[in-house]
């Protein structure tokens, strides 16, 4: 008898398995803020200006938005712009990973 097993790296275990999704984005563009609210009732930052298409977009086309992958991604269709639950998490960890190592250097 044989087993299924996924070959999913960690963060996506927290993602397909786990079901941690994207419920909604909030943006302030004079603070170059994104916001990603979790299912988790956890919330992301994020710089607009991060996304180079992102950052050429209007406040209009910011908010049009639509979740894909039940919430595993973000699409924009007016800038033509998807990213990925997973990148905001990666980014998060490596953000906090600089952190710890400024504050043990200093």
């Amino acid at each position: 008898m044989s087993s299924f097993s996924n070959d999913y790296d960690e963060l996506e275990k927290i993602i397909y398995e786990d079901g941690l999704r994207i419920k909604a984005l909030h943006f302030h563009p004079d603070l170059d803020l994104m916001l990603i609210v979790l299912s988790n009732k956890k919330v992301l930052s994020r710089s607009i200006s991060a996304s180079e298409r992102l950052r050429e977009a209007t406040p209009e086309q910011l908010v049009n938005y639509r979740l894909i992958g039940k919430g595993a991604g973000v699409h924009w269709p007016d800038v033509d712009e998807d990213l990925s639950l997973k990148g905001f998490l990666q980014e998060e960890i490596n953000r906090s990973i600089r952190d710890i190592k400024s504050h043990l250097i200093a």
